[in-house]
């Protein structure tokens, strides 16, 4: 699509990186298998400890200099620490945990919004200087992914369930992770313009396919027996 080296980085930078967590409540919205969502998310959150800065390294090297190392440590400190914490906790203090989890759902989508706004509006001219072409290829990005879990899925003969929730995780990415990446190693400021594109059309795409498929039943018989689905 002709954008230029940082941006182009930037877009591989959000393609390597994890699934989102909210994609577990999309996937739970559209009538998809949650507990596959909850492991394709923890899969790959912890394979790109080591994929994303590979990926990068390799695709990039002779674009935009990547430090691969620095990116490794950094996923591993927002990333594997914070899931080993949280286990361990769960463990060690289930009460505890039990109290405090009804407050995490607020502080989470408090915290994304803060995310998500601080990325945008760090990046405010950045975006307006690139104009539609990264919009679309921000688009492209999320809404091929999903076209392919989907039916990637569907040709090896899996039931609507698992290819519904395929397609949330393959479209749906942590951008705002991608956006500290960008951030932390790469010594170009626009590698970091993508990442805020991507949080608002993976947000958009990710809410319209939940709702969509909300409201188409499941009619190939692997709809999951959940009392709140059907409330």
């Amino acid at each position: 699509m002709g954008l230029n080296g940082p941006l182009l980085a930037g877009l591989v930078l959000v393609g390597s990186i994890n699934g989102g967590q909210a994609s577990n409540l999309c996937a739970y919205i559209a009538r998809g298998d949650v507990a596959l969502s909850v492991l394709m998310t923890t899969a790959t959150t912890i394979g790109c400890i080591f994929m994303t800065p590979l990926i990068c390294k390799f695709a990039l090297g002779s674009v935009v200099a990547v430090d691969a190392v620095g990116m490794a440590k950094s996923t591993i400190q927002v990333v594997l620490v914070p899931i080993v914490a949280g286990v361990t906790l769960n463990k060690i203090a289930p009460k505890a945990c039990r109290t405090a989890e009804p407050f995490c759902p607020i502080v989470g989508v408090l915290m994304t919004i803060l995310l998500v706004g601080a990325s945008v509006a760090n990046c405010a001219e950045g975006i307006i200087n690139a104009g539609a072409t990264l919009q679309l290829a921000a688009f492209g990005l999320h809404f091929v992914g999903g076209v392919v879990g989907y039916w990637m899925m569907k040709l090896c003969g899996y039931d609507e369930t698992v290819c519904r929730t395929t397609a949330i995780e393959t479209s749906m990415k942590s951008s705002a992770f991608g956006f500290l990446l960008a951030s932390l190693h790469f010594p170009e400021y626009l590698v970091r313009v993508p990442s805020a594109v991507s949080v608002v059309w993976m947000a958009v795409l990710g809410s319209t396919m939940a709702v969509v498929w909300r409201f188409i039943p499941v009619t190939d018989g692997s709809a999951k027996s959940d009392p709140a689905l059907t409330a």
